[in-house]
């Protein structure tokens, strides 16, 4: 509930930002996102192809424009500057969702351990509301991609984004005690070299799906391709990294594998169209 409040908060400030930009007589633009997300998360082992390429999901999202190259109030140019004609605001809410498997070496056909059984059994899901803002840059002049002098316009962004993460987590170990079967929570279910520091006092039980909040860092490369006078189509490629190692529910302290905090990639293909 309180992950809910803040999200509510941030939008209640992403309307009123958005309001006074309107003010200013800034151009709008409005669009939808859409396209497969690749989870980095504590499930595998990062560098392995298997893991990048299995835990894969979607994600989709609503997105606005302050376009500074053009005054809505009088359908004319704005002050020309360079910030004006190469800044794009971008506002985004977006929902992304990523079922996650053990992949790899630790669970290849040959691993035929009961540790290697309780890799497999074990599953989880991480299911991420967004909202943020991100400052796009375009290398070539905007008025003159709305001109038609080129059909194709590159930029990249930065920016910062308030996750609510809800995440999942399960077991399908056949335990041999049935009392314990599918018991997230109990040990016997798990991967065992995951308890020693958890056991020796120096880090938390690795599963909680108790769910909660946190910022990320959001960075993207990308093209608009002009589609007509108010409609262009979108290819952004971004990378998102979370301030938190829990957004997957999971956390283990085994080795070097996986210190990281979560982060993801998401390929996601768009149609933004100009209000004004």
């Amino acid at each position: 509930m309180l992950n809910f409040k803040c999200l509510a908060l941030l939008f209640f400030m992403f309307v009123t930002s958005q309001t006074m930009y309107s003010q200013l007589g800034f151009s709008h633009e409005i669009g939808v996102i859409a396209g497969p997300v690749e989870f980095r998360s504590d499930f595998g082992s990062r560098n392995e192809e298997a893991t990048n390429l299995g835990n894969s999901g979607i994600g989709i999202g609503l997105i606005h424009y302050i376009s500074f190259a053009y005054t809505a109030d009088c359908n004319c140019y704005s002050t020309d500057t360079y910030f004006n004609d190469h800044f794009k605001l971008r506002s985004e809410i977006s929902y992304n969702y990523t079922r996650l498997d053990h992949h790899g070496f630790w669970v290849a056909p040959d691993k035929t351990s009961v540790e290697a059984d309780k890799l497999r059994a074990h599953s989880g899901a991480a299911e991420n509301f967004d909202i943020g803002m991100q400052l796009e840059y375009f290398p070539l002049s905007i008025r003159s991609f709305q001109a038609f002098a080129y059909r194709i316009a590159p930029f990249v962004s930065l920016g910062v984004h308030y996750t609510s993460y809800n995440p999942k987590a399960s077991t399908r170990y056949n335990n041999p005690n049935p009392d314990v079967y599918g018991d997230i929570y109990d040990q016997s279910n798990l991967y065992p070299f995951w308890f020693d520091a958890y056991n020796a006092g120096e880090a938390p039980y690795p599963i909680n799906v108790d769910g909660g909040s946190t910022w990320s860092v959001v960075s993207s490369v990308g093209v608009r391709y002009k589609l007509g006078i108010l409609s262009d189509l979108m290819l952004d490629l971004r990378w998102q990294y979370y301030f938190s190692d829990w957004i997957d529910g999971f956390d283990h302290n085994w080795r070097n594998y996986d210190r990281k905090n979560d982060w993801l990639v998401w390929l996601n293909f768009g149609y933004v169209y100009y209000l004004d």
